[in-house]
């Protein structure tokens, strides 16, 4: 059986239900669904451009964390609550997620604080 553990940084929003930032996993992190939360006050940004930012900021804060960075990211989860912010979206994903790691992108009716995307990852430590 693989040993896991827990990772948590002040450095990304801290979870506002009954769940965790990410794991590690063998030699796996897995991280739960980043909103654009502000980690210092929990604000969040107007736009989706700058939600997208602080969105996969927070998600390279845990990476960072647990050891790893966006290079080693080799799958990621995106959700929209508009898949009209798809391309604005994209246009900053690509800025950090440069080794194009699989990915799945969904629009979803509603997103927690009334967001407008939510990012999650999958990377190698």
């Amino acid at each position: 059986m693989s040993s896991f553990q827990k990772i948590e940084t002040s450095n990304a929003p801290a979870a506002i239900g009954p769940y965790s930032q990410a794991f590690t996993v063998g030699n796996l992190l897995i991280t739960s669904g980043q909103i654009p939360a502000s980690p210092a006050d929990g604000s969040v940004p107007e736009g989706i451009e700058a939600q997208a930012e602080q969105s996969i900021k927070n998600v390279g804060a845990i990476l960072e964390a647990a050891g790893t960075k966006f290079e080693n990211v080799v799958k990621t989860t995106c959700f929209l609550a508009d898949m009209g912010d798809f391309a604005a979206f994209n246009a900053v994903y690509e800025k950090y997620f440069v080794s194009k790691p699989a990915r799945s992108c969904v629009a979803v009716k509603a997103l927690p604080k009334g967001v407008l995307c939510e990012v999650e990852a999958i990377a190698v430590l």
